[in-house]
């Protein structure tokens, strides 16, 4: 196989891998806590021969994600939160804990703060959140602090990662350097934060990745011919 073929099918494996990640980013524009993702590359060298110059390649290196604030849309749900800052959620899964923006919480029937799927909500002390049978007239304050009836009950945690995130799902992500409690991120019940993917510049870069990797299935096509046209012409020799 010829570099150049080699060289275009790197880039067509990129292009289609970026593909997918915008597509995932337009998939979730209504995503309550969803965070644009963004593919990141990487140049290597790949040797074509001992006597030959190396080829330049490219591969998915990994993702960055924009943790920019979404908007806040206010739904008036008791157990729905919205963090103002950079700050996070932590919630106890089935693979493990992890991290997420999308605040929309309900009781369980044992009393547990969790997730639309069961997930539990976890407190400062990165512990479940234990709502009392008889509590009334619940608050949750800008902290945090869980309140019924005027009495301080328990606080939501919430956390900023150390180190680097990796994505888990749609609107979870694990810290694989552990997390601390957050400084100076405010909640605000009764709100959720949207997504805050762009459709626009999302639309715009999904024609432009098509357009491009069209552009390298021609380049394909092409070199296919030539070197079915070389075959052919040493064959009829």
């Amino acid at each position: 196989m010829s570099n150049s073929i080699y060289a275009t099918l790197s880039r067509q494996d990129g292009l289609l891998k970026e593909l997918q990640v915008v597509a995932n980013n337009i998939a979730n524009t209504n995503t309550a806590g969803y965070k644009t993702d963004r593919a990141v590359f990487a140049e290597y060298l790949m040797t074509t021969g001992a006597d030959s110059p190396s080829l330049s390649m490219g591969a998915l290196a990994g993702h960055s994600f924009d943790l920019t604030q979404g908007t806040v849309k206010f739904t008036g749900g008791q157990f729905d939160l919205a963090l103002q800052g950079e700050g996070f959620f932590a919630i106890e899964t089935d693979a493990g804990q992890r991290l997420t923006r999308a605040g929309g919480f309900q009781l369980s029937a044992d009393g547990e703060l969790i997730t639309g799927d069961g997930a539990r909500v976890l407190n400062s002390g990165n512990t479940p959140i234990q709502i009392p049978p008889e509590a009334e007239r619940l608050a949750i304050s800008g902290d945090g602090t869980i309140s019924a009836d005027g009495e301080i009950i328990d606080q939501v945690g919430i956390f900023t990662p150390n180190g680097q995130l990796q994505r888990d799902t749609d609107t979870r992500f694990v810290a694989d350097g552990g997390f601390q409690l957050a400084q100076g991120v405010s909640v605000l019940q009764g709100a959720l934060e949207a997504s805050n993917v762009s459709p626009v510049l999302e639309m715009a870069r999904m024609i432009e990745v098509q357009r491009a990797y069209e552009a390298g299935q021609t380049v394909l096509e092409r070199e296919d011919q030539r070197i079915t046209q070389l075959i052919s012409t040493v064959r009829d020799r």
